[in-house]
């Protein structure tokens, strides 16, 4: 027997014209090891924005009751047509109560418990989702739960990549931000150094107060020389980026270099040895990204997502990563929202340009029931 309940859609034409809507959906009953959760927070985080809003011109969008209707600009109209005329959900995780169960154990078990879980459809009054996906979160509740995949997992990620590739230091260029708070506790708890570059005095204070010992403000005029002091201090030669496009890791990549070569014992044309390496994980700018030839040949710049990682890291790494978010949930991994909206106020037009923006600090949270 079917669940009804409204769930968000997002579709993209050829003609550019971008729709979100909720709908009214019939939810199939879940089978084998799958899961019905009757959602009750999903957080808006930078990577649902990319088929949420993207590049459209949302201060021209037409705006009605639980849909808005919006222009996407050229190149990136045409940079999507792989999801033309696709009607996509949307929210990768959430948090809520599992109401029905398939027939595996699995998922059996996890009838009546509140849990967080990895949908894809989390902007929905109901997901169906895998339950070796989802996380029991015992006495925590919904919102304590909603972020506790995406965000924690992609800051733990980050240090067992560096771990394995050798690195004692990571750089992070968004460093006041929900994810670049996380990592700030974690890598003080590991030992692992870190460099935070953030864009305002206040962002500095914050971190500051966190324990980090390397903040470098990107408005300063000073800025390339705090840089290169926090790299020569810490060896951060190896770096994340959710920026993107336009100059960040160019700057990034320059002072690794600035600092590599005042430790070379002799000139060399080709520029240092010091093996420089950036991974653009987001695309806070959605412009082209910019290099220069001004470090040398040995840098690497890469993309990072948390999925394909997670696969290849291995059942018992995700295993022990999956407890230590669970054991810290309100405490390293904890996440602090701005305001809380159900599914038809996250697409006015006061909410869609506010969360859109990606301002650190105002993260937007869905509460699919008024």
């Amino acid at each position: 027997m079917s669940t009804t309940g409204k769930q968000l859609f997002t579709t993209l034409e050829s003609n550019g014209t971008l729709t979100v809507a909720i709908e009214d959906v019939s939810f199939p009953d879940p089978t084998g090891n799958q899961v019905l959760v009757k959602m009750e927070a999903a957080p808006i985080n930078p990577s649902d924005l990319a088929i949420l809003a993207g590049a459209a011109d949302l201060e021209n969008a037409e705006y009605s009751p639980g849909k808005y209707v919006a222009k996407m600009p050229e190149p990136f109209n045409a940079g999507s047509k792989a999801r033309h005329g696709l009607k996509l959900p949307a929210g990768n995780e959430g948090a809520g109560t599992v109401v029905a169960a398939g027939e595996g154990d699995k998922a059996k078990a996890l009838i009546g418990q509140r849990v967080a879980c990895v949908p894809g459809n989390a902007y929905s009054q109901y997901c169906i989702a895998d339950a070796a996906m989802c996380l029991p979160l015992g006495d925590y509740s919904a919102e304590d739960g909603a972020s506790g995949f995406v965000n924690p997992m992609t800051a733990l990620g980050f240090v067992e990549n560096a771990k394995t590739d050798g690195q004692n230091a990571i750089l992070h260029t968004v460093g006041a931000s929900n994810l670049g708070q996380m990592l700030t506790r974690i890598c003080n708890d590991d030992g692992i150094g870190l460099v935070n570059i953030v864009r305002k005095e206040d962002q500095v204070a914050l971190l500051n107060e966190l324990g980090s010992t390397h903040v470098v403000n990107s408005s300063d005029d000073d800025f390339m020389k705090q840089l290169r002091s926090a790299i020569d201090d810490t060896d951060a030669f190896y770096g994340f980026d959710p920026i993107g496009g336009g100059k960040s890791v160019d700057s990034v990549f320059k002072a690794m270099e600035q600092v590599a070569v005042t430790k070379m014992s002799e000139y060399s044309r080709y520029g240092s040895n010091q093996q420089k390496r950036m991974f653009i994980y987001g695309r806070l700018d959605t412009g082209a990204t910019v290099l220069s030839p001004s470090y040398g040949f040995g840098w690497t710049l890469s993309g990072w997502l948390l999925f394909p990682f997670l696969q290849s890291a291995g059942t018992e790494t995700v295993g022990r990563m999956r407890k230590r978010v669970l054991e810290n949930l309100t405490t390293t991994f904890a996440s602090h929202y701005k305001k809380r909206v159900d599914l038809e106020e996250m697409l006015t037009k006061e909410a869609v340009t506010d969360y859109r923006a990606m301002k650190t600090g105002e993260k937007y949270l869905v509460t699919p029931w008024k």
